[in-house]
């Protein structure tokens, strides 16, 4: 028998809806309905920003630098910033990312030279990025990769913001916070099942890279 041959397969707004309310044995029955479950499923999404790196909404990011300027701010779908390198023409030089702490207790902030740290401030409307020593020039660059917010679910027709392998997840999900309003008799039944299938897509979500563990030798005098 012949297989479809297409690897398209996804699920747009409103079907996730759908899907979620028949997993509870409910059926879509108001307009209020609807738009509560798209409300539910974007808090969803919010929350999954809460679970770690997603690694589809990590992006990269040129900042070109300007003489005398310490800080700058991300762009603004940008949540965190995971690493950073100090661009000077073909060479990259790594930046280690220091604490609030670490950064307040730098005497003088405003030193010039060749930034080699630098501090991220996650502030509720943007994030910015501090730099130890501040660039004096304006020929020089940082290079950075960050996590993005995962996109709303806006309209109906939208398909999520999400690799086809969290669709279970997301579709649990759903399930569990729509169950938490309308079947709260199910509700801890709809939390194993999305815990369970959350579980597995972040699994899958990881970096397939070697891991070399070098050990350590001690020796007594």
């Amino acid at each position: 028998m012949a297989t479809s041959g297409t690897t398209d397969f996804n699920l747009d707004t409103q079907e996730i809806i759908q899907e979620s309310f028949e997993r509870i044995g409910k059926m879509i029955r108001t307009g209020y309905e609807l738009r509560s479950a798209r409300r539910s499923l974007n808090l969803l999404l919010s929350e999954w920003a809460n679970r770690g790196i997603h690694i589809w909404k990590v992006k990269n990011y040129t900042q070109n630098l300007v003489a005398n300027t310490t800080t700058y701010t991300a762009p603004s779908d940008c949540s965190d910033v995971l690493e950073a390198v100090f661009r000077n023409g073909d060479t990259d030089t790594t930046l280690n990312k220091i604490s609030r702490s670490e950064y307040e207790a730098i005497p003088n902030k405003n030193s010039t030279g060749t930034p080699s740290q630098y501090y991220v401030k996650r502030n509720l409307s943007n994030v910015v990025i501090s730099l130890y020593l501040t660039p004096g020039t304006t020929d020089t660059q940082i290079n950075y990769n960050y996590i993005a917010r995962i996109e709303d679910a806006g309209s109906y027709t939208n398909t999520p913001d999400a690799p086809w392998r969290f669709l279970p997840a997301l579709t649990s999900g759903l399930s569990f916070y729509l169950a938490q309003k309308y079947m709260p008799q199910r509700t801890q039944e709809m939390k194993l099942y999305y815990e369970d299938e959350l579980q597995r897509a972040l699994t899958e979500d990881g970096q397939r890279t070697s891991v070399h563990l070098v050990p350590q030798n001690f020796f007594r005098a």
